[in-house]
This record gives structure tokens, C-alpha cells and sequence, in this order.
């Protein structure tokens, strides 16, 4: 790629500028900035990937103007839209089945606010939002070019890296629960859950022993972070998860000889018990406590009683704003005036009493409306069934790699659509990169005709 003079002299021009400022030392980050524009330019694909890696470790850049992933995304955002213009990049990437789905979301969205209870607090609401609304449009672009091996290397390393500061250091957790670089344990919980299946999948495909190793040492690591986060939610999505993935690998049950199975029965009479006897205590006992869940508000269980307010205070919402919503983002405002956000307040603080729904579904409906939830919720289950469309034609094919690494994907997406029900979580990057590559794995798999074998 090759600059002109101009854009060399404006760079020229900008350094000399910080130079003369009270910033000096910023200089040598336009070139730098310059550097990495170049080779998005060449590589968007590896911007993607930045972001992905990057998302665990988003609380070391909050509070800042200029975060990495921010500097990745804008800088992406641009270089596609010149190369959409100049047609380096065909428009055809942007053909998906969950257009239809995601315009009438928008509109409705876009209605709602309208007539919404707070518009500061649903314009803050939209700004999230167009973080994800953004990610989609990038990973239909270049979604193609995406390396997915390398995509699950760096999301399970990431998130491994995590869990190891967050059970070595009290600095990320949160009153005992870790929480990573995140402020909610739960949405940590949701990062394992997410990288669990791909770390699985490197295991599996590791070329040797040693990769395996090192692999499921992440995996272990991951394991022992998911029960440090104390999280309920979390332990339930993972065990949903990788009940699929057994299901999946279950025609490979015949080529385990006697001697396999007798290891892995020892296996198994040595890691549960040890798994057991390192589980927290209060984990445990947050696990028992599950089993009170028809207490319902009444719980004696706080956590569970103040979810179950949500509940309650959402379904009122639904009953009295069931087209449009109350507006988005207006949950807190709604849950707030409620007798149950000071019940469940232990200090009188704004952060108490302005609580989100932690269910990212009933969220929606309260916000948007039934209608713009039932939209919303398609579009996701549409995502899913570009899936397992995409496997279907791998496994036609009987290309059992490919259909090995779609399953697993498949169980990290799934992962994310059962969180929502635990998490307010509607702008979540992972979750719109993960919708845009339904769509991308489901028309490369079925790019051949499906009679086409692999030797």
C-alpha cells in the first residue's frame, strides 16, 4: 500500500504539532496509529481478532476516551467503508437472513424512544447499542477472512489470562466473587462460559501432547475461575453447554475399548472428588439455595429474591406498555419507583436502587415492546439455525472437522444466548460478532453443493 504525498505531509504536519505541545511524548503515536492503520488496511481481519482478545480485558482502558478496542473498532469502521467505496470489498458480504429481523428491531427501537419515560437515559442506552450494531456490519465484512482456529486461541487465552489474576490477586474480586477486569462476577462468568468450548475444541484438535496439555491447563483454569465467580447462572449455561457437545461427539462412543473406558472411570473417581473438595464452600452452598426458587420475591435468598423482583416488576411493565415499551434503558427508572428497590437496597445508594433486569429478554420486552422483543428474539434463534444449517452441510459433505468446529462454536453462541437470561447484556461484543458469523459459516458451507465428498 502505497501513501501520497499529502496524507505523509498532514502526518508530517501532526507530529511537528505535538512535538511544539505540552504532549511531546505523543509524537511517536501517530506514527505508530499510522502503522497500524496500514496494516488493518492489509489485514482487517486481524483488527477483529484484536478486538475479540482484547474484550476480557476491558477494564484495564475504562474510564479512558482512547481504549484499544475503541482506537481498533473506529479505525475498522473507516477502512471498510473506503474500501466498500472503492469496491475492494463486494457488497454481497453484507447479504445475511437477519436483516429483515434486526430493521424492524431498529424501528421499532427507534419509536420507542419517541415516546420513551427518560430520553437521556435511552439515547445512553442507543450509544451502547451501535457499539454491536457497528461489530455486525465489520464481521459480515470480513468474517470470511476470519482464521477461527486462531479466533479460539486468542479469546481462550484471553480469557484464561483473566481468571489467573482474578484467583491470584483479591484486586479482581468482587467481595470474594471474582469478577476478572469486569465489575459484575456474572458477566465474567459469561467470558468463561464463552471460551470453555473453544478451549475444548483445542484440545481436541491439538497436534501433539504437549499442545493438549497446555490447552487443558486453560481449561482448567477456566473451570477453577467459573467456580470462583460463585456464579449459579454460570455453572448452569456451562453444564447445558457441554451436555450439547457430548451429543455431538456421541458417534464416536464405539472406538472407546475396554482398557479407554476403565481410565476414564478412573479419571472420574479421582477429579470429583478433588473437584468437590476444592469448590468453595459458599459456592456449594449458592448451588443448594437454587433448590428455594419457588420462594419467588419471598426468597429467603437475596439474590434470587431480587431477581425475582425483576420478574414482577418487568411483567408490570409488559402489561402497561406492551407495543412500545417504557423507552429504552428505562428499566432502572421503572424499578427504582418500586417498593422492592428499596427492600433489596442495603445502602439508599443510586447503583441499588437504579438496578437493570439482569435478563437481557425480559429488558427488551419491558423496553421495546412485545413486539420488538418477539423481533429480537427471533433474530438470535435465526442465528442458531444458521448453525446448525452450517454443520448439516459440513457433515453432508463429511467434512467432520469443519462440522467439529461449528458444534463448537455453536455451544459458545449458545452459551451466550442462555447468559441473556441471567445478564442484561443487548450490546455485548461477542454476541453481535457471533450473530454475523452464523450467517458468514452458513453460506460459506453451503457455497458447493452438499453432494461434494471430501477424500
Amino acid at each position: 500500500m502505497i501513501f501520497p504525498l499529502s496524507i505523509v505531509s498532514l502526518l508530517a504536519l501532526v507530529c511537528l504539532g505535538l512535538l511544539a505541545s505540552p504532549y511531546p511524548y505523543l509524537a511517536p503515536g501517530a506514527v505508530l496509529g499510522l502503522v497500524a492503520v496500514a496494516v488493518l488496511y492489509r489485514k482487517p481481519a486481524w483488527g477483529l481478532l484484536g478486538i475479540a482478545a482484547l474484550v476480557p480485558f476491558e477494564g484495564f482502558f475504562k474510564g479512558s476516551a482512547l481504549s484499544g478496542t475503541k482506537f481498533i473498532g473506529a479505525s475498522l469502521a473507516l477502512i471498510l467503508m473506503l474500501q466498500l467505496a472503492i469496491h475492494q470489498i463486494p457488497s454481497e458480504r453484507l447479504r445475511s437472513n437477519i436483516w429483515r429481523y434486526l430493521i424492524g428491531f431498529m424501528a421499532l427501537y427507534l419509536l420507542s424512544m419517541i415516546i420513551t419515560d427518560n430520553l437521556d437515559m435511552s439515547q445512553s442506552h442507543l450509544r451502547e447499542l451501535s457499539v454491536g450494531l457497528i461489530l455486525f456490519v465489520i464481521t459480515l465484512l470480513i468474517g470470511r477472512e476470519l482464521n477461527l482456529d486462531l479466533f479460539a486461541r486468542l479469546v481462550t487465552l484471553s480469557v484464561s489470562a483473566t481468571c489467573a489474576l482474578a484467583m491470584l490477586s483479591a484486586k479482581y474480586q468482587d467481595q470474594g466473587r471474582a469478577s476478572g477486569l469486569l465489575e459484575d462476577p456474572n458477566s465474567f462468568a459469561l467470558l468463561i462460559a464463552f471460551a470453555v468450548p473453544l478451549a475444548l475444541l483445542l484440545v481436541i484438535r491439538g497436534p501433539n501432547l504437549l499442545h493438549r496439555l497446555f490447552w487443558g491447563a486453560c481449561c482448567i483454569l477456566l473451570l477453577g475461575g467459573m467456580t470462583k465467580t460463585d456464579s449459579r447462572s454460570g455453572l448452569v449455561v456451562l453444564f447445558l453447554s457441554l451436555m450439547i457437545g457430548a451429543w455431538h461427539y456421541r458417534a464416536q462412543l464405539p472406538r472407546i475399548r475396554p482398557r479407554h473406558l476403565g481410565f476414564a472411570m478412573l479419571g472420574l473417581v479421582l477429579v470429583i472428588p478433588l473437584a468437590i473438595y476444592s469448590m468453595p464452600a459458599g459456592y456449594i452452598a449458592r448451588i443448594q439455595s437454587l433448590s428455594i426458587l419457588k420462594a419467588g420475591a419471598k426468597s429467603q435468598d437475596e439474590s434470587l429474591g431480587r431477581r425475582a423482583s425483576y420478574l414482577v416488576v418487568g411483567s408490570q411493565v409488559i402489561r402497561e406498555h406492551p407495543l412500545l415499551g417504557s423507552g429504552p434503558g428505562t428499566f432502572p427508572l421503572q424499578y427504582a419507583t418500586t417498593g422492592y428497590a428499596k427492600a433489596f437496597s442495603a445502602n439508599r445508594k443510586p447503583g441499588d436502587l437504579y438496578r437493570r433486569a439482569h435478563n437481557t429478554y425480559l429488558e427488551i420486552f419491558s423496553e421495546v415492546g412485545i413486539p420488538a422483543g418477539l423481533l429480537f428474539v427471533s433474530m438470535l434463534g435465526v442465528g442458531m439455525y444458521n448453525l446448525v444449517r452450517a454443520r448439516h452441510a459440513w457433515l453432508l459433505r463429511r467434512n467432520w472437522e469443519q462440522a467439529d468446529l461449528i458444534t463448537h462454536l455453536g455451544m459458545s453462541y449458545l452459551s451466550l444466548l442462555l447468559f441473556l437470561m441471567f445478564l442484561s447484556a443487548p450490546n455485548h461484543k461477542y454476541l453481535w460478532i457471533m450473530l454475523a458469523l452464523t450467517c458468514v459459516l452458513r453460506l460459506k458451507a453451503e457455497e458447493r453443493p452438499p453432494t461434494e465428498t471430501r477424500a
